[in-house]
């Protein structure tokens, strides 16, 4: 018989886009379990932008959008910006031992594994397979869903879920955004479908679990020292 591996899937209060980012760092820190899952909670609508976008073009890409959202903060990981108002959320945490990791292979395995899943389900996602230019500092600030990148997944050609990495000493977080017109009012065959999805290519028994009071705090702290702060909204 295979031995399946601890998982949680953390359940956290309302959180604002700060908030949430702090969350997934204060996760990364505190490592309740090896492998763990949270789909996010929003408080509010909130935007996104990749660790390495420079922040006045992100500005006015979000100005030439129309869109009104205020709150507005850097993600620890890559990629381009994300408008969450309608999507669901969430982050994988999982062991990455080592100095090194290769992003496209850990986004073919965990993009797979989703699209897999979702095939047996009967609904057919493609993966993006074909090299594309990656988001870059340099780079117009494009908003993710409008520009897919190699391993994204996509429905009828269109982009549906996209991710970033970020290694945390010897974790990978992963933060996903997927943007099925029923992400968020039917959010529960799509959780349902992620968890199978990790669990199974993992090997993972998963538990429910809320986020340890001590993490909640730590994460309070870093939504305002850090995801609020200029320094590191700023920093490029």
């Amino acid at each position: 018989m295979k031995l399946m591996k601890k998982a949680l899937i953390i359940e956290t209060p309302l959180l604002d886009v700060y908030g949430q980012m702090a969350a997934d760092e204060a996760l990364c820190d505190a490592l309740p379990a090896p492998y763990l899952v949270r789909f996010y909670n929003w408080k509010e609508p909130g935007i996104t932008f990749g660790y390495s976008q420079r922040r006045a073009a992100v500005g006015e890409a979000i100005s030439a959008a129309g869109c009104p959202i205020k709150a507005v903060t850097r993600r620890p990981t890559g990629g381009g910006i994300v408008f969450h108002e309608t999507d669901l959320t969430f982050c994988f945490i999982f062991p990455s031992p080592g100095a090194y990791f290769e992003p496209g292979k850990t986004y073919n395995r965990l993009h797979r594994a989703i699209t897999a899943e979702y095939s047996r389900l009967g609904i057919s996602f493609e993966l993006l397979n074909e090299k594309t230019r990656d988001y870059a500092v340099n780079d117009p600030a494009m908003n993710c869903f409008k520009k897919p990148v190699s391993m994204d997944i996509l429905y009828n050609g269109k982009k549906v879920l996209g991710g970033a990495l970020r290694k945390f000493g010897g974790r990978m977080l992963y933060q996903a955004s997927f943007q099925a017109p029923d992400a968020r009012t039917n959010p529960g065959p799509h959780k349902n479908a992620v968890i199978k999805a990790l669990g199974g290519e993992f090997g993972l028994e998963w538990e429910t679990a809320g986020m340890p009071e001590a993490t909640l705090e730590k994460a309070a702290a870093l939504a305002g020292t850090k995801y609020r702060a200029r320094e590191w909204n700023e920093r490029i």
